[in-house]
């Protein structure tokens, strides 16, 4: 379970294939002294599982269904990556529950200056996912917990304030990235328990 508040960058270091897998080192900037062997970590929103530790590094191993939905697909050295690591019981929950499984993927439209500082996002949204999006809800974007401004059949509008530019991916974004999609769960499950399907 995750947050969607990312903790630091982290750089791919190196990429390597076994049989239909692929293995990801990964390097925080900032370091993870209390991660261990089997702990999970959100690497762009998707939840791996540590494999291979370092002082300085981790594996993580990536299976044919991650690289079916998510844009780690698209892994190669070099590569930064938002990174947090699970949410304790004890911690404040300063984003939302989020459980790192990524529903899809959407491709960003349109970046725009949202004031000053601010930027204001278009992002498209596959056409099955926009019946669990609202407006002024929760949605999951390459791991960080964003509010959605305006939502629509087809794409969603997002603002990312400066901090989030700075300590994020966000800074390397432009039209045509492909971002991570993870939905609220809680609607998912409603749909399922009153037997409503919207298409």
């Amino acid at each position: 379970m995750f947050t969607g508040i990312v903790e630091t960058i982290g750089i791919v270091t190196q990429v390597s294939k076994s049989a239909d897998c692929i293995h990801l080192t990964i390097k925080p900037e900032k370091k993870f002294s209390d991660l261990q062997l089997g702990d999970s970590v959100s690497i762009n929103g998707v939840c791996l599982t540590v494999t291979e530790l370092g002082d300085h590094f981790f594996l993580v191993t990536l299976v044919p269904e991650t690289l079916r939905l998510t844009n780690l697909q698209y892994a190669s050295e070099g590569m930064q990556v938002n990174l947090e690591r699970s949410l304790l019981a004890n911690s404040r929950l300063s984003g939302h529950y989020m459980q790192g499984h990524v529903d899809g993927m959407g491709d960003i439209l349109s970046i725009e200056p949202d004031g000053k500082a601010a930027l204001l996002v278009k992002i498209s949204i596959p056409t099955f996912l926009a019946k669990y999006i609202v407006n002024k809800g929760y949605i999951g974007l390459d791991g960080m917990s964003i509010t959605v401004i305006e939502a629509t059949p087809s794409w969603i509008s997002v603002t990312f304030i400066p901090f989030t530019q700075q300590v994020t991916l966000v800074n390397q974004y432009q039209v045509g990235s492909q971002l991570n999609i993870e939905v609220d769960i809680v609607s998912k499950y409603v749909e399922k328990l009153l037997g409503v399907t919207v298409s």
